[in-house]
């Protein structure tokens, strides 16, 4: 697996020192690719590596403590903050200009009933794959997202997606319980 990470880590290496915070993802999707890889290579199903892949995600991100459980559920506590504009404001103008051209480009979004919004409107994680002959397994990632989202303490509805066809990934999230 470090011999394909090996591959593939040139071509996001523009993403930790990204003037867009959304490339910063694309370090963890190339492990996530060379994982994917080197299981193809072995012969492993979609559905076997669909599922390892999740597993991985959820122990990854399943919290460990106390504290880290806090920690997880700080994204839905701060959504209900009146600073919550100020952060909107500061992250649009990060992550509507594209740090990379194999990079994200989003645009952050406001409705009713909605307590943050953005569309991603290039996605690094489907140009990286794409570019590795591995395309048909992006949708996996999406997955990953409604997991995280839950253990946010969020709730994620989502239209459509790149990996599926979309023209865009809508998320839109909202605050479990409400």
């Amino acid at each position: 697996m470090e011999a394909r990470h090996a591959v593939i880590a040139p071509d996001v290496a523009f993403a930790r020192e990204s003037a867009n915070p959304m490339d910063r993802r694309l370090v963890f999707c190339a492990w996530f690719l060379a994982t994917i890889q080197v299981l193809e290579g072995r012969g492993e199903t979609f559905d076997l590596i669909r599922e390892f892949c999740l597993g991985v995600t959820v122990e990854y991100v399943r919290p460990k403590s106390a504290w880290r459980r806090w920690l997880k559920g700080l994204p839905g506590m701060l959504l209900r903050a009146p600073v919550v504009g100020l952060f909107t404001g500061l992250l649009r103008r990060k992550v509507g200009r594209k740090g990379h051209a194999d990079g994200f480009l989003v645009q952050i979004v406001t409705e009713p009933g909605v307590a943050f919004g953005f569309d991603i409107m290039e996605c690094g994680i489907v140009k990286l794959f794409r570019k590795h002959g591995a395309e048909r397994y992006v949708a996996i990632l999406c997955e990953v997202d409604e997991l995280t989202s839950s253990m946010a303490g969020l709730t994620l509805r989502r239209e459509g997606t790149i990996a599926l066809g979309a023209a865009r990934c809508d998320f839109r999230f909202g605050i479990r319980g409400r």
